[in-house]
């Protein structure tokens, strides 16, 4: 293998194909770093998503053919680390795993180079499987004594994973942390990308705060809700779907309108016009902040996570982009508001959106292939040296 002089076979893996997010996002961008790469994947239910259309082939593990598998994947969880340590990789001289969770843990060779994009250490069951057994009523009894075991089987597959990786890129510092807490292993930092050329300035912003994700527990909409509760005066605009979705509107206030699933046009026209977009929860990356600064909008977020990669800070920069709040509850998004509020002038739309130029897609696209083949053409002369030596 160390004579080769064609170009390297590339296999890109994926946790899984069942909606068009962040992830996927990133994902559309490295197969557009190496465009003649082959997929493989737990299971695809994205249609004709044109995603697709980036891949030479798509190969999916044997949870596709399961019961269910669309709609309840997360329950064959157990599976995943067996699923992608079945896919026969050996013909690839290069792995680029895309993860989140389980696509790092696919059975490399010494002679192939294995690359891992970590969007996170899978948080479920590692810092927030408190949380989801909260979440999911998983605290006490049989149900904690089995959940608590398939949790600490699937770090231990997950630390097993990580072995088989060469080189580790995180999204974020906070990532970078994460992975460094949970594997003792550093990692380099290559940001996500932005869409820059769709997200365009707009004009003058309106008199409405926007926030809005998927509705689940762990994106912390009910914080931002009930922080507009005690503000009647000020307008918040969600927008998004999910199971939180009827509980949020449960314990909304009149002056908070949920505007539901958007298509990107609409949710474009609403970060341009918006006052500021609010994030309240502690993400790894959190691509949508990055988006909203691109549309010309300040950012009011937590200040862990992320956050802190995006977000110039009032007080920390002379062209400030957002607000950024210490503590996880609706009294000091109430704070930050009204920080922002006084501050308010500080604050260019233009100076947003040139802040977030650093997440162009050319940017990602270049640094993230020089380094996939900077490691390649290190790789390749350490095992001709090794040839010669032995």
């Amino acid at each position: 293998m160390s004579g080769v002089t064609r170009p390297p076979k590339i296999a890109i893996t994926h946790d899984w194909l069942t909606v068009y997010g962040g992830a996927e996002r990133v994902l559309e961008k490295i197969a557009d770093c190496f465009p003649s790469a082959d997929l493989y994947t737990s299971l695809d239910f994205l249609g004709d998503h044109p995603l697709k259309k980036k891949f030479a082939s798509i190969t999916t593990s044997f949870i596709q053919r399961l019961p269910r598998a669309k709609s309840s994947y997360w329950h064959y969880a157990p599976l995943m680390p067996i699923a992608f340590e079945q896919f026969d990789l050996s013909i690839y001289d290069i792995i680029v795993s895309s993860s989140h969770a389980f696509a790092k843990g696919v059975i490399v060779h010494p002679h192939q180079l294995h690359v891992c994009y970590l969007h996170s250490a899978p948080r479920f069951i590692w810092d927030l499987q408190s949380d989801y057994f909260q979440t999911f009523g998983f605290q006490r009894g049989f149900k904690r004594v089995v959940a608590s075991g398939l949790f600490h089987y699937l770090r231990h597959c997950d630390r097993g994973a990580v072995n088989g990786v060469d080189h580790l890129v995180s999204n974020s510092r906070f990532a970078r942390d994460r992975a460094l807490k949970c594997y003792r292993r550093n990692s380099s930092i290559i940001h996500p990308c932005v869409d820059i050329e769709d997200f365009t300035l707009g004009g003058p912003s309106g008199d409405y705060y926007l926030a809005g994700s998927f509705m689940n527990p762990f994106k912390r909409l009910d914080l931002v809700v009930s922080a507009f509760a005690t503000m009647p005066s000020r307008k918040l605009l969600v927008f998004g779907d999910g199971p939180q979705r009827a509980h949020l509107e449960r314990i909304a206030s009149p002056n908070v309108t949920f505007v539901g699933t958007v298509l990107k046009d609409r949710l474009i026209e609403l970060m341009q016009r918006a006052r500021a977009y609010i994030f309240a929860a502690a993400e790894d990356f959190g691509i949508v902040m990055a988006e909203a600064q691109s549309a010309g909008a300040p950012v009011i977020a937590y200040a862990r996570g992320g956050a802190a990669d995006i977000v110039q800070p009032l007080g920390a920069s002379n062209a400030p982009t957002g607000v950024l709040f210490d503590s996880q509850d609706a009294a000091s998004i109430c704070a930050a508001i009204a920080n922002f509020e006084t501050n308010e002038s500080q604050f260019s739309r233009q100076a947003c959106r040139e802040n977030v130029k650093r997440f162009a897609p050319e940017v990602f696209t270049t640094t993230f292939r020089t380094f996939v083949l900077d490691k390649w053409s290190a790789h390749t002369a350490a095992q001709a040296a090794c040839t010669i030596e032995g």
